[in-house]
């Protein structure tokens, strides 16, 4: 069963936002491993991105489903800016807007699909929460570890350091982009039933 049947006055099935931070320097960052996976399901699918909603859009289709990718460009900490504003346009309630990001409460690698919750510190999804007004969208969280012992950088500086080669970060964005066509495909219970047990 599917999670989202097509709102009435939405053309939209799913809104899939891929949480980074703008400019070169983030680019390969593990706090840019939700920009990422956004590029790599229009990669997959033949997206085009262009300028929108404070960010950047592309529209492709999975087995007849229509979903938006959006990569908020107004910085981390303002993302609810732009991902309320095409929640608007498209007219889709929270829970049709999947918001992919890193976590660094999670182990390298661990993947995990939820629904609602805390904010866990990360701003993103904090002002994602306040321009939706609600916690309860579709997160996609994507484990990339913690400092390791005898690394004496904070949390927040070491997510906004690049991977590592060791890291496998190709192998961890294409099996995060995997669950998000699965949750597409299959609905929320049998996605979370394959990717969290992970």
């Amino acid at each position: 069963m599917r999670l989202w049947p097509r709102r009435d006055g939405s053309s939209l099935d799913l809104l899939v936002v891929g949480l980074g931070n703008p400019g070169r320097e983030y680019a390969r960052t593990r706090h840019n491993a939700g920009w990422l996976v956004v590029e790599e399901l229009a990669r997959r699918h033949g997206g085009s991105w262009k300028s929108k909603f404070s960010g950047q859009l592309a529209e492709i289709r999975l087995e007849g489903h229509k979903l938006a990718l959006l990569k908020p460009e107004t910085y981390m900490n303002e993302s609810g800016r732009s991902v309320g504003a095409a929640a608007q346009f498209f007219k889709v309630d929270p829970d049709a807007v999947l918001v992919v990001h890193d976590e660094g409460d999670f182990e390298l690698g661990r993947l995990e699909i939820k629904v609602g919750g805390g904010y866990g510190g990360h701003n993103g999804l904090r002002s994602i929460g306040q321009h939706l007004g609600t916690p309860d969208f579709l997160r996609l969280r994507i484990g990339v570890g913690r400092p390791e012992r005898g690394d004496p950088r904070p949390l927040a500086d070491y997510v906004l350091s690049n991977f590592e080669p060791h890291d496998d970060a190709e192998a961890l964005v294409a099996r995060a982009a995997d669950a998000v066509e699965q949750l597409d495909a299959d609905g929320i219970e049998r996605a979370q039933a394959r990717v969290n047990r992970r």
